[in-house]
């Protein structure tokens, strides 16, 4: 499972959803302002890999690591 943290306002949230979206990954939203260890935002967490910021590259490697 694909979580998402987000706040509200954030443009690369909102960018990285729609690009997950574009790519038919499922993922689930979650309000990082909830959340007391998440500073900076969007965080992707992907089978327990913590992904910060808006990283393609990255999230395409936990993606691949995660099919393994």
């Amino acid at each position: 499972m694909i979580e998402i943290y987000t706040t509200p306002t954030c443009a690369y949230c909102h960018a990285l959803m729609d690009w997950l979206d574009s790519e038919g990954i499922e993922y689930v939203e979650k309000d990082a302002t909830k959340e007391p260890n998440i500073a900076t935002v969007p965080v992707t967490v992907i089978n327990g890999e913590r992904i910060v910021g808006f990283d393609r590259p990255a999230i395409k490697r936990a993606l691949a690591n995660s099919e393994k």
